[in-house]
């Protein structure tokens, strides 16, 4: 979401970049730290990427989720998919479905401003308001401000490299160096 959207009349929090690599049967999401409001870094440690649903055999979240968008709306929407994580026995494709189309038919959840990207052991996804769950060709996601840049540094790094973490490391410092609503401190989580 862009600092300068005003529908509401008020000042919204900018975006981020987030991304999503997969390779065989590891898939990593790295999000950056920075929430800017306008042209202010508010804060330069956020945490926008997290471990939800029930909990593996060493106490870890068994999916990983990261966001883009207004940090408040987000976290409904984290809420919201834990929820049906529970529903559907941590069946991941299912509760996205299912939370996707929430999220597009609620007059309230409508209005939520925020992007997601989700992953388990099987899937890759991103997730949107306006009812798409979508599974990236070639194991790739981004989305936000710097989502762009961070996908485009994957893309080129992946015929070159198989590691997933050192993929998303590489594209989140071109999208920290490009992205002024990015900063290099990552957050990351395998799966």
């Amino acid at each position: 979401m862009d600092a300068n959207d005003n529908r509401h009349g008020l000042v919204q929090w900018h975006s981020t970049t987030i991304i999503g690599v997969r390779r065989g049967d590891t898939t990593v999401i790295a999000g950056d730290g920075q929430v800017s409001m306008g042209n202010t870094v508010m804060k330069p440690n956020a945490r926008k990427v997290r471990r939800i649903g029930a909990t593996d055999k060493d106490g870890k979240g068994t999916v990983v989720a990261g966001f883009a968008g207004a940090t408040a709306d987000a976290f409904t929407l984290f809420e919201r998919l834990e929820k049906k994580l529970e529903q559907y026995n941590g069946q991941l494709l299912r509760a996205a479905v299912e939370m996707t189309k929430d999220w597009r038919m609620d007059k309230y959840l409508r209005n939520l401003e925020a992007l997601m990207i989700v992953a388990d052991k099987d899937n890759l996804l991103v997730l949107t308001g306006n009812g798409d769950v979508l599974e990236p060709e070639g194991g790739i996601a981004a989305i936000g401000s710097g989502g762009n840049y961070a996908l485009a540094a994957a893309k080129a790094l992946s015929d070159y490299e198989d590691d997933p973490e050192k993929i998303a490391r590489k594209a989140m410092a071109v999208a920290a160096d490009v992205c002024v609503f990015t900063n290099g401190n990552v957050t990351l989580e395998t799966v």
